[in-house]
């Protein structure tokens, strides 16, 4: 594996590499998630590019960049054992050189959800993913179902730009009990972490109701809202069922392409989300 830290090394090695070559972004602190997008990636193209990179435009002024877990030996000889080719790790001032002043803005599936939430996050994700799609120049990019919002978001921006990139969502990878596997988990205390798994319960039940006929977006939003009130450490930012191409909240009955059920909820001082794709 090619460790590399700047834009023209990574482009000299990028350029030797012949067949499909598939991408997987990541901010590092790497887990079974990354790794089973790297295996997909593997299984997929002749050879994978990761990079680690803790975007600081994606985090809003109150949020947790300095102290977002980092440990890049370790994740070093992760991609190394699973046999990654080139591995990019480049520093913030390679990416946002002084006087950096374009961005990228997608409109419309940005605006609710994690965007109401967090303001310009959204702006951040779209500018580094352009960015890295046009260094790596991947056939493929391979992302997590867990940032939902993220990966519609993604795919519009491919399609609106006409970027030469496969969007690949796979499906989230969860702890034994439910709980979706985040960089972040390492923030949950004990009790805390005991009571994260009520989120994929929550989501379990709207998909349980779904299975069996459910389609008002109403009663799937409140059995979410019954059972994350079970829970008195879980405090809800929202709790959506949103169309799953526009991610327009649904009022009524959901259209026959199905429907999102997504959720928001901090627990102390851990935030996390989760969601399901109702089909």
């Amino acid at each position: 594996m090619h460790t590399l830290h700047s834009i023209s090394a990574f482009r000299a090695a990028r350029r030797l590499l012949t067949g499909p070559v598939g991408l997987v972004p990541t901010m590092g602190y790497l887990h079974e998630g990354h790794l089973s997008l790297v295996r997909r990636a593997k299984a997929e193209n002749d050879h994978v590019a990761v990079w680690i990179f803790v975007n600081p435009t994606q985090f809003g002024p109150h949020e947790d960049f300095t102290r977002y877990p980092r440990d890049e030996a370790r994740d070093a000889a992760l991609l190394a054992a699973e046999g990654v080719d080139l591995l990019f790790m480049p520093p913030v001032e390679a990416i946002y050189p002084e006087g950096f002043g374009t961005e990228v803005v997608v409109h419309g599936v940005t605006e609710g959800l994690e965007g109401a939430i967090r303001p310009g996050h959204f702006t951040g994700v779209a500018t580094v993913v352009t960015k890295f799609f046009n260094i790596v120049q991947p056939d493929r990019a391979y992302f997590g179902q867990k940032d939902g919002q993220q990966t519609v978001m993604i795919r519009k921006l491919v399609l609106d730009l006409n970027l030469p990139v496969q969007v690949v969502v796979c499906p989230t990878v969860r702890e034994p009990d439910g709980l979706a596997m985040s960089s972040r988990n390492v923030y949950l205390g004990g009790l805390e972490r005991a009571a994260a798994p009520v989120l994929h319960r929550a989501l379990q039940r709207a998909e349980s109701l779904w299975r069996n006929g459910e389609r008002d977006a109403t009663v799937l939003r409140e059995a979410m809202r019954a059972v994350l009130a079970q829970e008195p450490l879980a405090q809800p930012d929202y709790i959506s069922v949103a169309d799953p191409l526009t991610l327009a909240e649904i009022a009524g009955r959901a259209p026959a392409r199905g429907a999102l059920a997504y959720l928001a909820v901090r627990l102390g001082a851990t935030r996390l989300i989760d969601n399901v794709v109702l089909e």
